[in-house]
């Protein structure tokens, strides 16, 4: 017998991928929306139900089939490392971000669902990096008006306050997750920077390293950050829905520093077999490595939740997924993505 139904939007991005995974695993009946035409391609194979469509459009919200729906997830965003500038304008991140997210808590109200689950990223508390050991939900929003990031993170900060807002006034449970760069296989073959498709430092460190090429390493090896593996947040999600109690912002993170050097042996670790790659440091060049870290005290206390994996198990976990082919998906995906974009100019 399924569980009740949980409906997610955004369901064919990284973390939709992976939750809804998982969900099916639990036996939980799952509604999968999005506004990606490869929807229902993936999902219709699988056999589990699908509806396209866009936030932006509050009309089709009405053939949303809310029945037995006890939790609502919002995943879906307009993100910087997705920003085709041949396909999208800043405009799009209020629209889709923040009017969209509004869309779904109306929804919510109007088919009185108990619970949503919103999912933002850290980026609104830029102001705070560097500043604390540690920072907390109780910090609050220290935010940047400068850079590619800030639209979005002024968007996602609008959201969050819709959030609670119709959280007060209508009953809804919210809880809210922060989360900082989320690690795993899918994602991070090539990302969009300045609107312009570039190679991660992650699979170009992963790639050198199988073929037992050199590395370079820029900047500070020792500057780190808070990183935190997809399957973790996934299962933070589970404990969310079935918490009776859990309320408000939570820091989803590792609550660990991990450097660049950590993480480039690691690799080497992992994925050389001989672990003889060399190294050639580059004090001078520019790393781009913003410094943060996330206190995840208040997770593990109320939604009785913690990460099982540190970044060598990630890695490992991450070898795993990509050889079973599990989740080629996202692959396949992100490269049409990036071939429409190199049509287009």
């Amino acid at each position: 017998m399924k569980k009740d139904k949980i409906i997610i939007f955004g369901a064919s991005g990284f973390i939709g991928t992976y939750l809804i995974d998982s969900l099916l695993d639990k036996n939980y009946h799952v509604l999968a929306i999005d506004s990606d035409d490869s929807l229902f391609e993936y999902y219709s194979n699988k056999k589990i139900d699908c509806l396209r469509l866009d936030l932006r459009d509050s009309d089709k919200f009405n053939e949303i089939d809310s029945t037995n729906c006890t939790t609502v997830i919002q995943l879906a965003a307009l993100q910087p490392s997705n920003y085709n500038p041949m396909k999208h304008s800043p405009k799009d991140y209020l629209e889709i971000n923040a009017v969209g997210t509004l869309n779904v808590l109306e929804f919510c109200k109007d088919r009185n669902i108990p619970k949503i689950i919103y999912a933002m990223s850290h980026r609104n508390t830029s102001g705070h990096w560097g500043k604390m050991s540690k920072v907390r939900e109780s910090d609050g929003i220290s935010q940047e008006y400068l850079g590619e990031y800030s639209m979005f993170s002024i968007a996602e900060s609008c959201a969050h306050e819709c959030v609670k807002h119709y959280s007060e006034s209508y009953n809804i449970n919210s809880i809210v997750f922060r989360l900082p760069p989320v690690y795993g296989y899918g994602p991070h073959l090539d990302i969009f920077k300045g609107g312009t498709p570039i190679r991660t430092g992650f699979q170009t460190f992963i790639d050198r390293a199988i073929l037992g090429k050199a590395i370079e390493v820029w900047g500070n090896p020792n500057i780190g950050r808070d990183i935190i593996y997809v399957k973790d947040v996934v299962s933070a999600f589970i404990c969310a829905i079935t918490s009776d109690s859990a309320n408000g912002l939570y820091n989803i993170s590792s609550s660990y520093s991990l450097t660049l050097l950590e993480e480039i042996k690691t690799i080497i670790e992992v994925f050389n077999q001989t672990n003889n790659v060399e190294l050639l440091f580059f004090p001078e060049k520019t790393n781009f490595i913003d410094c943060f870290v996330y206190d995840n005290s208040k997770a593990k206390l109320e939604l009785n939740w913690a990460p099982k994996y540190n970044f060598k198990s990630m890695l490992i976990d991450y070898k795993k997924e990509k050889e079973s082919n599990k989740f080629s998906f996202l692959i396949e995906k992100r490269k049409k993505m990036f071939d429409e974009y190199g049509k287009r100019i």
